[in-house]
């Protein structure tokens, strides 16, 4: 359960997080919903109060949490707040910045928000672009890690492979795949020509593993998840990439569409927050596993392997299960 704070630091964190929201005229309403849904689901703390709380300040709080790894959560929680904040503000970066220093602990992507306020959007742009291409490989689905992602056709191989999975029995994972591209329109992966076509294939097994329907919230939701399962490096810029998108809308990647203010949409923070708890309540990463490996095993069972435990309202429409 790596993103879970542990109890000793939970408000120690919450009183940092509100430090650094404080800025300008104040939190805004937006920060305030996300911060209560992470308290609330992911620490069950729903007493803790934004308006209450006492700040503290960076060098507070760099004495207050002197484990690393309670240091770099924070830092994951804090560049969520700090990207719902519209606009971004020079007095946010800045504070953010200042915890930064003092912990030691954030991911160097962060950096974008710096270069959206000094050299513009289409420079951070560029950066996010630049720290995206990087981690493809990692994200891109083992099977196919080796391959040339340069694709100048489409890949009938991978079609025919997962068309394949509609004949598998109704309850397997790459049945579930199969038809998760069809309930919500998706084209069968390696028919549309894309240098990210065999990570899609990896992010769209996420997707139904966890449970999480692919809306604007929903792919922030799947990232909360991912980073809550297990906050690597890999994982934690598969949840700061939606937020770049779907939240600060500085960048888009092939043909999805950058979008602003997402988590302030109805029950948005919400999901955000049951979906880091979920996250975090898994025994194992399945992330990086061979999916198609496992496409032929009932899904119930690949959930139940990695503790993957059910959304509290499945038909919600946030979620696929």
């Amino acid at each position: 359960m790596p993103i879970l704070v542990t109890p000793e630091y939970v408000e120690p964190v919450f009183r940092g997080l509100v430090g650094v929201i404080d800025v300008d005229d104040g939190p805004t309403a937006e920060q305030i919903s996300v911060l209560k849904a992470i308290s609330t689901h992911l620490w069950g703390r729903d007493d803790l109060d934004v308006a209450k709380a006492s700040p503290l300040d960076p060098e507070a709080l760099a004495q207050a949490l002197l484990d690393p790894a309670m240091r770099r959560r924070f830092s994951e929680l804090m560049f969520t707040l700090e990207m719902c904040r519209h606009p971004l503000t020079d007095t946010q970066v800045t504070r953010a910045e200042q915890y930064s220093a003092a912990l030691g602990s954030s991911p160097e992507q962060v950096s974008i928000f710096r270069t959206q306020i000094n050299e513009g959007v289409a420079r951070a742009k560029a950066d996010f672009d630049r720290y995206f291409d990087a981690m493809v490989l990692d994200r891109t689905e083992p099977a196919y890690r080796t391959k040339d992602v340069s694709l100048t056709t489409p890949d009938p191989e991978l079609i025919a492979r997962v068309e394949a999975m509609h004949d598998l029995p109704a309850d397997t994972l790459g049945y579930a795949l199969a038809q998760f591209h069809v309930r919500y329109g998706f084209c069968t992966p390696g028919t549309d020509v894309s240098p990210n076509t065999y990570l899609y294939l990896a992010h769209d097994m996420i997707h139904v593993i966890s449970g999480i329907a692919p809306s604007g919230p929903g792919e922030i939701a799947l990232g909360g998840f991912q980073m809550a399962m297990n906050d690597n490096s890999v994982n934690t810029f598969s949840f700061l990439s939606p937020m770049v998108i779907h939240e600060a809308g500085i960048s888009t990647i092939d043909d999805i569409v950058s979008t602003e203010h997402t988590l302030a949409r109805p029950g948005a923070a919400d999901l955000l927050g049951s979906s880091l708890a979920r996250g975090a309540q898994c025994t194992g990463d399945f992330a990086f596993i061979d999916h198609l490996a496992v496409a032929h095993l009932p899904l119930e069972e690949v959930r139940a392997k990695y503790g993957v435990v059910p959304p509290d309202n499945p038909d919600d429409g946030n979620h696929y299960w």
